[in-house]
């Protein structure tokens, strides 16, 4: 058996080892049915085969299966050096040649390791991810910054992957919350702008929201102490009257309405451009709810008069979901006005049928606090016939916390973005000038790097933690060049361009020629074998963190290479020459891996 150039040698040994059992055993074992795991610290191998499954078809100890299989594989022309076996477990070392003819291999194209029909194994679709997705009211804070990362990352590896991606961001840009934010400003206000007051708009009106909360509690608590229950007193309170009154407005089309509207809107989004520069990330295409909320309002009144849906005593449209335990869900206010769901079930119409023709799945990138209104939506969209039902997915990633407990937007308790960003990079400075490395830069280039350094430590931070699980934010631990941070990573990307640099003058050649792998430099290579499917899976998964736990790994490995090994010797050029090439191609890896978590890399650090 001769190992393939496209095929990575796991799929090979399970064709092998599905072979073995049918020749052995008589067993009929499709090669999808072995799986193997990492062989562990204490023993020697490059991968484990559990033999446990495969005893009833051997009738013998697992002991005893695993020698015959390991038997069979080493009389094979798979390069195999050579098995041991530790109770059930097969342990496979494979041969050093295997490893030597890989690198070569990737040493002269390296699209062994980045081709997306390499890393997607030919698959691909057409895929569209949602993302931050902000409200006009505030401006964007330490949740939007995990949902924009996570958006603009999955869709980097999922282009990785062979996908043709389509980035997307849906602006709440109406709505009760939005007018909360106008009526502030308009009785409060005083005409202040945002040149006038020297903040950046979304502040500015993220500012009326928060004082809209104040005097409407204040109210609130004023009709209680007169008597009123406090369910009572939140209706009738003056203030939620006239935000009543002024959604009205706005859907009515009311001129003074739109234009205080448009005005505090304009001020938002010249904030978020800028919010969205420092970050990094971009989009394909914005979408406004202001612009599909009646398409909507359509789509729920036709469903009316096909009895999808039905209007309820209180005058309020709602769609049955009970016998697929769910509730009983409003999709448009007695007063006519619209909800969420509303404009979500447009958008979706949209995409698939007018905007996109053969879009194959909708990635939306929201909170977890949010999965009954997906699952919602999802059978709402069935209930209306659509095909495309099941090609909504819910990315859905846990809430980001601080020391001082949860972000609340309408009492101010969040973590600004901008804020953020800006704490970080000064930490980010004082953390570089403190290593003495940057007295020959000058400032524009030394306050790039500060930047590069400040967004690597918060979307690494970030990005590493599984989205599933809720995370606390540490920016003090986040720009540590000594931990599991982005910045140590940067830095070890920059000292391997400085080892480059170094060995420039040396003769650079693919071939590993018969040379014996130090352990260190087997390790790396192995760890570099399994960038495609590392990445693979972080796209089949919608978790990026599998790509910032590998990279993170491949730093560390590579660190071990540069301290337990020479690279460059002048007196040795063949082994320096393997050595800066396996630098080079980990320092591509680690570039490459970063960048599909959105962050750049120096050459000097």
């Amino acid at each position: 058996m001769e190992v393939s150039q496209s095929l990575q040698y796991e799929e090979l040994l399970k064709s092998l080892i599905a072979q073995a059992l049918r020749n052995l055993y008589n067993a009929d074992i499709l090669p999808h049915s072995v799986s193997f795991q990492d062989t562990k610290k204490e023993f020697e191998g490059d991968i484990t085969l559990v033999v446990f499954p495969f005893t009833q078809s051997s009738k013998k100890s697992p002991e005893q299966t695993a020698n015959d299989i390991g038997d069979f594989i080493l009389a094979s022309s798979f390069p195999l050096k050579s098995f041991n076996v530790v109770k059930g477990f097969l342990n496979l070392v494979i041969d050093n040649s295997f490893w030597i003819n890989y690198f070569e291999k990737i040493c002269s194209d390296n699209n062994f390791l980045f081709s997306p029909q390499i890393i997607g194994k030919g698959k691909s679709g057409y895929m569209m991810v949602e993302y931050s997705s902000p409200n006009t009211n505030k401006p964007l804070h330490l949740g939007h910054i995990r949902n924009n990362l996570l958006g603009y990352s999955i869709s980097r590896i999922l282009k990785a992957t062979g996908n043709r991606v389509v980035m997307v961001n849906l602006v709440n840009d109406r709505g009760i919350h939005i007018c909360k934010s106008m009526l502030a400003w308009e009785k409060f206000g005083n005409n202040e702008t945002p040149d006038s007051s020297k903040m950046k708009g979304d502040h500015l009106v993220g500012k009326y929201y928060v004082l809209f909360d104040k005097k409407y509690r204040e109210q609130v608590e004023h009709l209680v102490k007169e008597g009123m229950n406090r369910e009572e007193a939140e209706k009738n309170a003056p203030l939620q009257k006239e935000i009543e009154e002024m959604l009205r407005q706005w859907e009515t089309g009311d001129p003074h309405t739109i234009s205080l509207w448009k005005t505090m809107n304009g001020w938002v989004y010249k904030g978020f451009e800028e919010s969205y520069k420092k970050l990094g990330v971009t989009f394909d295409k914005i979408y406004y709810e202001s612009e599909t909320y009646l398409l909507g309002k359509k789509i729920v009144e036709a469903g009316l008069e096909e009895n999808v849906f039905f209007r309820s005593p209180d005058g309020s449209i709602r769609v049955d979901l009970t016998d697929v335990g769910l509730d009983q869900k409003v999709i448009l206010r007695s007063d006519g006005t619209s909800v969420y769901i509303t404009q979500d079930i447009a958008t979706a119409k949209l995409r698939f049928e007018d905007h996109f023709p053969g879009l194959e799945k909708l990635i939306y990138v929201v909170g977890n606090e949010q999965e009954y209104h997906f699952k919602v939506l999802k059978e709402i969209i069935r209930k209306l016939g659509k095909p495309w039902a099941d090609s909504l997915f819910h990315l859905s990633y846990g809430m980001v916390d601080l020391p001082s407990g949860k972000m609340k937007s309408r009492e101010g308790s969040v973590v600004d973005a901008d804020d953020l960003i800006d704490e970080i990079t000064e930490q980010a400075e004082m953390t570089t000038k403190a290593q003495g490395k940057l007295d020959d830069y000058d400032s524009a280039e030394a306050k790039e790097l500060y930047h590069m350094i400040a967004m690597g430590a918060l979307k690494y931070f970030i990005l590493k933690v599984d989205p599933k699980k809720r995370m606390l934010f540490n920016p003090t631990e986040s720009i540590d060049l000594n931990g599991n941070t982005g910045p140590f990573i940067q830095y070890t990307y920059a000292r391997i361009r400085s080892v480059l640099r170094k060995g420039a003058t040396l003769k650079m050649k693919a071939s590993g020629g018969n040379r014996i792998l130090t352990t260190e430099e087997k390790f790396l290579i192995k760890l570099i074998y399994k960038y495609p499917d590392t990445v693979l899976e972080a796209g089949e998964s919608h978790s990026p963190a599998i790509v910032a736990n590998y990279v993170y790994d491949v730093a560390k490995a590579y660190n071990h290479f540069y301290h337990e090994n020479v690279i460059v010797d002048e007196n040795d050029s063949e082994t320096s020459s393997f050595r800066l090439n396996l630098s080079e191609i980990t320092s591509e890896v680690i570039r490459e891996a970063l960048s599909l978590l959105g962050i750049g890399v120096p050459e000097r650090m």
